[in-house]
């Protein structure tokens, strides 16, 4: 389980952007948090993510705070237990899908004839079969979002965060995405959290929040 407890950030000695912020979300389950630009979506997503520090409180992955004393400790415990999604795909054109997938696992040291067999495996299970010899160049926005989607999950994290998963997908990619991610965030049992502008995302989601004036709110 995620565990966010009493977590605050401030930018400057007014009003804290998060004030006291409080979430769990279990294994399985899939979080949804809105809320208007600014209010601090992505400042809590990177909290949790250990990109950035809170003043206070703690946030915990099945019971263990994150060592945000200790950079290198930090580091490793995303790669090990952290996967991103982001509004951009972030795909590297000069490699081809299944290595772009593979790359948490190269990150891991995982010997590269083991971690293409599990690339290939998670291109299966989001749809994209036998897409691993394929160019980023040559796939339309839906495919490359469920391609990292497949590099989100390859390393089997505890935790998946997903940065405005659908932003730059037309309404039918987009669709098409979010039940794809639904599946594979409860086919992972991971703990997962999205945050978006967009209703329609949030929808698709199991719990919806509310993020405003530093603090989360049922939707």
């Amino acid at each position: 389980m995620l565990e966010v407890r009493g977590v605050e950030k401030r930018f400057d000695p007014g009003t804290p952007l998060l004030d006291g912020v409080d979430l769990d979300v279990p294994r399985g389950q899939w979080v949804a948090i809105v809320g208007e630009s600014g209010s601090g979506k992505s400042t809590l997503l990177n909290l949790i993510a250990g990109l950035d520090r809170p003043e206070r409180g703690e946030v915990r992955l099945d019971s263990n705070a994150l060592p945000y004393e200790n950079d290198d400790a930090l580091a490793l415990w995303r790669r090990r237990h952290v996967g991103f999604i982001f509004q951009a795909f972030h795909l590297l054109p000069y490699l081809r899908v299944g290595e772009n997938v593979a790359l948490p696992l190269a990150l891991l040291g995982i010997p590269i004839d083991e971690r293409m067999r599990r690339a290939e495996e998670s291109l299966a299970a989001v749809g994209l079969e036998g897409f691993a010899q394929r160019r980023p160049g040559t796939l339309s926005g839906g495919e490359m979002q469920r391609t990292a989607i497949a590099r989100a999950l390859v390393h089997e994290p505890t935790l998946v965060l997903a940065d405005e998963p659908t932003g730059n997908l037309d309404e039918g990619h987009a669709g098409a995405v979010l039940e794809c991610l639904r599946d594979a965030v409860r086919h992972a049992n991971a703990c997962a959290l999205m945050v978006t502008h967009s209703q329609r995302a949030a929808a698709a989601a199991d719990r919806v929040l509310h993020l405003a004036g530093g603090r989360l709110l049922p939707a």
